[in-house]
């Protein structure tokens, strides 16, 4: 069977939000829904708490991530070091957080997965929002070792040289606040 793949080069021309997975083009879902945002945004605050201090590491939302001339990916956030802040992320992100959605969750959780980890990305992060669970993953010697499923608590993390805690309990306090007033309205 053929199967017409592409490059970067024709991925740069394309309107919309696409990924681009071994030259195989893929269209990202529709505009996320609220919470997805809201857990993306919480979620580059953690990490920039973390690497405030750190003048050579930046977090950055949604920005493609080259991995080669085939594979284009759009991680929801993710930190990178020592990278040209004027241009798409071309070095392998130290980090990324990727909020699952319905209709992407076996690209993240397979996928995307298998290509962060064989990229050497040290920390993934896979936020749930119809459940408030983050699934920690860090690599060692080259695979992925689950570090925890988090659904409160803190999580002391070092991101280059940075070091510092990811406070779950922080990333999802006002969601449930929210869900426990729903539940009385």
């Amino acid at each position: 069977m053929y199967v017409e793949t592409y490059t970067y080069e024709d991925y740069k021309k394309w309107e919309g939000d696409w990924e681009l997975i071994d030259g195989v083009p893929l269209a990202m879902a529709p505009s996320p829904v609220g919470i997805h945002q809201i857990l993306s945004g919480m979620f580059y605050k953690l990490l920039e708490e973390i690497v405030e201090e750190c003048d050579e590491c930046f977090v950055m939302i949604e920005e493609d991530y080259i991995v080669d001339e085939e594979t284009v990916l759009k991680p929801d956030v993710a930190v990178v070091c020592r990278e040209d802040i004027y241009s798409f992320i071309k070095n392998t992100p130290k980090a990324i957080a990727e909020v699952i959605s319905p209709s992407t969750i076996k690209r993240d959780e397979h996928v995307k997965f298998e290509i962060y980890e064989k990229e050497g990305v040290e920390w993934l992060f896979l936020v749930y929002p119809n459940i408030l669970k983050v699934k920690v993953y860090h690599l060692e010697n080259g695979k992925y070792k689950k570090v925890g499923d988090f659904t409160e608590g803190k999580l002391k993390v070092k991101i280059d040289e940075c070091e510092g805690e990811l406070d779950f309990d922080k990333l999802f306090r006002k969601i449930k606040k929210y869900l426990k007033r729903k539940q009385w309205d």
